[in-house]
């Protein structure tokens, strides 16, 4: 029984905890779910909830009404830019994804997928005692990790009728250019702490030499072997 519990645990057959949140990290139906939210209490990714707005997108919320979200100026390369270079400061980052939905559950949502575990608790603990752009910031653990997962297939194929109500993640396409300068930059660093590491063992290992042919120039001299 226990083996089976664990093999549908977050699938559609697990009528005790919600697949959804399990998938994409988000409920459409939110408190209001008749299944659990199991909020992760380790994750590499965290949530940057209604930070990002497409003002590209209809201003509409799902009931017709004008989305209450603030003007963020997380627009294009600059801001995206801004965001992961920010996000940077807490560790390594292996991947950040926008999302371009409409529905309440996922619009404006950032997600940031750090390569260690420690570096997005830490995110965490700092980002929800800041603002930007006039507004205080609300992220939280989420326990996405495999983002192919959290996407509608249907939108990468450019079949989706759902459009920005779709419940499952519209990522904003970034562009190859950005996607270069964005992780680009980790690689350079990642080369250069290697270049570093690289210099710093030959370091080592020419003063062992050279300790060494000091201690046989001194032996030599006392007439030991």
């Amino acid at each position: 029984m226990a083996e089976y519990l664990a093999s549908i645990f977050g699938t559609e057959k697990d009528k005790v905890n919600c697949s959804f949140y399990f998938k994409i990290g988000a409920c459409r139906h939110g408190d209001r779910c008749f299944r659990l939210h199991n909020k992760p209490t380790f994750s590499q990714t965290i949530v940057l909830m209604n930070i990002y707005r497409n003002t590209q997108n209809s201003a509409q919320s799902a009931d017709g009404l004008l989305c209450k979200l603030p003007p963020t100026c997380l627009q294009e390369s600059v801001a995206l830019n801004e965001v992961f270079t920010e996000m940077e400061k807490y560790g390594e980052v292996e991947e950040m994804n926008v999302c371009d939905n409409l529905g309440d559950h996922l619009v404006g949502n950032v997600y940031v997928k750090f390569r260690r575990e420690e570096d997005a608790e830490k995110a965490v603990l700092d980002l929800n005692n800041r603002w930007f752009n006039g507004q205080p910031i609300h992220s939280e653990l989420s326990p996405v990790t495999d983002f192919r997962e959290a996407c509608c297939r249907q939108y990468e194929m450019g079949s989706c009728t759902r459009g920005g109500f779709c419940n499952f993640m519209h990522l904003k396409p970034i562009s190859q250019e950005l996607r270069r300068e964005l992780y680009g930059r980790r690689r350079k660093r990642h080369r250069s702490r290697s270049r570093s590491r690289e210099r710093r063992s030959r370091d080592r290992n020419r003063g062992g030499r050279e300790r060494e042919r000091r201690r046989s120039r001194d032996c030599e001299r006392s007439g030991r072997f």
